[in-house]
C-alpha cells in the first residue's frame, strides 16, 4: 500500500510540474511518467487517462486549498478573517507556485473534462472569501463576487510577486493588497 502512495504521489508532483511549466494539453503521459520515475504501465494503473490524472490533481490541490483557508478564518469574522485569508493563500501561493500557476491558467477553461470538478473547488475556496466579506461593511450583497474578485487578485498578485519582485516580502505584498480592498 505504501508503494502505491509512493507512485501515485509521483506522478501527482511530475503531473503538476509539468503542466505548471508546458501546460496541460502540452503535457503528455510519457512525459509525466519519465518525470516521476515509473514505468507507463504504473501511470495507467493509478490514472487511466490524462484526463482523470489532472482531475485528480486539480481536485487534491483546490481540495487543500480550500481546507487551508478554513483554517485560516477558524473563528475570526469580517476584516480579520479577510485578512487572515490574504495572508494564507498568499503563503499557499508562495509555498506551491506550481499550482497556483496552473489554477491562474485552466481557472477559465470550460473545455475541460474536469471543469465540473474544479468549478466546484473553486466555488469551496470562494465562498471562505465570501463569507469574511459578508461580515464587513463594504459587502452590500456583493459578496460573491467581491469573493472572486479579491482570490484572483491574491493569486495574480502572489505570482506576479513570485516572478518579478521576490525580494518584496509576503507581509509588503499582502499590506499592498488589503490597502487596495479597503480604498472606496
Amino acid at each position: 500500500m505504501a508503494r502505491a502512495n509512493t507512485t501515485k504521489r509521483a506522478i501527482l508532483d511530475a503531473a503538476l510540474e509539468l503542466a505548471a511549466t508546458k501546460g496541460i494539453t502540452g503535457t503528455t503521459m510519457d512525459e509525466v511518467a519519465e518525470l516521476a520515475g515509473v514505468a507507463k504501465g504504473s501511470l495507467y494503473y493509478n490514472f487511466s487517462s490524462k484526463d482523470q490524472l489532472f482531475e485528480a490533481m486539480l481536485q487534491e490541490g483546490v481540495g487543500a486549498l480550500a481546507e487551508s483557508l478554513r483554517s485560516a478564518k477558524g473563528e475570526l469574522r469580517g476584516w480579520d478573517a479577510v485578512d487572515a485569508l490574504v495572508i494564507r493563500l498568499l503563503d499557499i501561493v508562495a509555498g506551491n507556485a506550481a499550482l497556483a500557476r496552473l489554477m491562474a491558467s485552466e481557472i477559465f477553461r470550460t473545455d475541460r473534462a474536469w471543469q465540473q470538478t474544479l468549478f466546484a473547488l473553486r466555488h469551496e475556496a470562494l465562498a471562505v472569501f465570501a463569507e469574511a466579506i459578508d461580515e464587513t461593511d463594504a459587502a452590500a450583497g456583493r459578496s460573491s463576487i467581491m469573493a472572486s474578485g479579491v482570490f484572483g487578485a491574491v493569486l495574480m498578485s502572489g505570482l506576479e510577486w513570485l516572478v518579478f519582485e521576490p525580494e518584496r516580502s509576503r507581509d509588503e505584498v499582502a499590506a499592498a493588497i488589503l490597502a487596495t480592498l479597503r480604498v472606496r
